[in-house]
């Protein structure tokens, strides 16, 4: 497997501040070359043969802004077995409905974008519902849980110039975590 040839940005780079703008259809050849670059680099960073060749960080998502383009698109990658990949690509995606129940990953939220260790949790929803369109341009709604939740509320925040690093009371890193879920 060879590593596509995408840059990605570190926190430090003020566009990652950036609110992504809608995107326009149809999606220019340019675009669909950039999401399966950012997918294939997602699946070689899962696998650790292949993360070890290259000195990767694993991910699970990444929005088009880490990649520098403010554009409201993101992929995630999610490993169901080794191996094995359920690939999502969402576009102009929005946020229509969630649970009450919030939940926080136990060993911290990671970012590719972030690359130092961070104390604290990221209160998240354990599900949501969120409409997006597919790289046609057909709209759809899917409905996320736990791990997935989490990945696309992480990304949905890029869009918006969010690092999960905002969500983090600085004071109190661990604070409410009686009130929400551990996964």
């Amino acid at each position: 497997m060879k590593l596509p040839n995408i840059t990605i940005l570190d926190e430090k780079d003020k566009k990652l501040r950036l609110i992504s703008q809608e995107v326009k259809f149809p999606l220019s050849k340019e675009d669909k070359d950039n999401i399966d670059k950012m997918i294939e680099y997602l699946k070689i960073s899962q696998i650790e043969e292949w993360r070890e060749k290259y000195d990767l960080r694993a991910g699970m998502g990444l929005s088009y802004i880490q990649i520098g383009i403010p554009k409201r698109i993101f992929v995630v990658v999610d490993e169901i077995e080794e191996g094995e990949f359920e690939t999502y690509i969402l576009i102009n995606p929005k946020v229509i409905s969630n649970s009450e129940e919030l939940i926080y990953v136990g060993e911290g939220e990671g970012c590719l974008s972030v690359n130092r260790e961070v104390e604290g949790i990221v209160p998240r929803y354990a599900r949501i519902t969120v409409e997006a369109y597919d790289l046609d341009g057909n709209l759809f709604s899917i409905r996320v849980r736990e791990d997935l939740s989490i990945a696309f509320q992480h990304e949905i925040d890029h869009l918006n110039g969010i690092l999960f690093i905002d969500k983090i009371d600085p004071k109190n890193p661990y604070k409410n975590t009686n009130n929400m879920r551990e996964i």
